[in-house]
């Protein structure tokens, strides 16, 4: 069964070890890619991607589940949906503030193609959202290069 760490054991393996996570590459039927603005630490304040964390004992499918109605308000399986590949994400800092140690996620990141507009989209994560072109993303100085290296690769939409 999928569990949450306690807070004083989760600082100590984000001090000690990678994070999996899942991101999310996001099209509208536009073809525009939907950014958050971070609310929290690491990239906080930049455009990212919308995602999460894998906790303990769930599995990938179970995660993309949840993470998609969390981050997106979507019901959506891992089954149909696009893998772009694994990505690895280094971090100066992390999300309690502690001087000392950075953050390193392991990343499957999964494109997503919507065929109707998403309703409210929650404000946990991120404060804002906006949809810009492939090329505006790219080009878009407050989107944090992470989310720029899942457009560079060959064959995404």
């Amino acid at each position: 069964m999928p569990q949450k760490l306690p807070l004083s054991e989760f600082k100590q393996i984000v001090r000690l070890a990678p994070l999996v996570s899942i991101d999310f590459v996001v099209w509208s039927k536009s073809g525009k890619l939907l950014l958050g603005r971070r609310t929290n630490e690491p990239a906080k304040g930049q455009l990212f991607v919308p995602g999460g964390r894998i906790y303990k004992g769930e599995t990938m499918a179970e995660a993309f589940a949840r993470l998609a109605e969390e981050e997106l308000g979507l019901k959506r399986q891992i089954t149909g949906s696009h893998p772009l590949g694994v990505y690895e994400h280094m971090y100066p800092n992390n999300t309690f503030g502690i001087q000392g140690f950075g953050t390193h996620y392991v990343v499957v990141a999964f494109e997503i193609f919507l065929a109707d507009e998403l309703g409210d989209l929650p404000k946990s994560q991120h404060s804002e959202y906006t949809w810009m072109t492939r090329e505006q993303t790219l080009r878009h100085p407050e989107v944090h290069p992470n989310t720029k290296a899942y457009l560079r690769k060959k064959g995404i939409h």
